[in-house]
Parts: structure tokens; C-alpha cells; sequence
């Protein structure tokens, strides 16, 4: 999981493209940008929900300060780091 923790100040915009009912749950920064892999399916928004743990995971924020701002129904995503 890549070390996100300079991304942890407030009003920080993360956007990353999501992928449900992945074999496991990643976080990969590659050359297309920030990628989220979740086991969760995306229903109900407990694929959102396993994103929010894995970026707070490695920005070493609390999931509370991670706000999604774009993207609730579709794969690319952006959130906010609220203060």
C-alpha cells in the first residue's frame, strides 16, 4: 500500500478510480493515477465504505475526516480531506 500521509492535509483533494468485487482489497498508485481495489460489491455503499478505510488507512487519517465529494454512484471518485 503506497505511503499517502503528505495527502493528509485539510482541504486535500484525493481522486482515485474504484474497482468492487476485486479478488482483494489494494490501494496501487500507478502511471493512470490512484487505484482502489475492494472486495465489497458496489451496493448500498459498502463498496464507498471500503475505499474510505483504505485511504484513511494510508493517509493516516481518520475515515470521520475523509468526505466523498464526486463520484458516489460511478468508479472514479474524488475525496476531500476535511479539517
Amino acid at each position: 500500500m503506497p505511503d499517502l500521509t503528505h495527502l493528509a492535509h485539510p482541504g486535500t483533494e484525493i481522486a482515485l478510480r474504484a474497482t468492487p468485487k476485486a479478488s482483494r482489497n489494494a490501494l496501487v498508485q500507478d502511471e493512470n493515477g490512484l487505484r482502489a481495489y475492494v472486495t465489497a460489491p458496489p451496493e448500498d455503499g459498502k463498496a464507498n465504505a471500503a475505499v474510505v478505510k483504505l485511504l484513511a488507512k494510508a493517509t493516516g487519517v481518520p475515515k470521520s475526516r475523509l468526505e466523498l465529494i464526486r463520484g458516489a454512484n460511478a468508479r472514479d471518485k474524488v475525496f476531500r480531506v476535511r479539517g
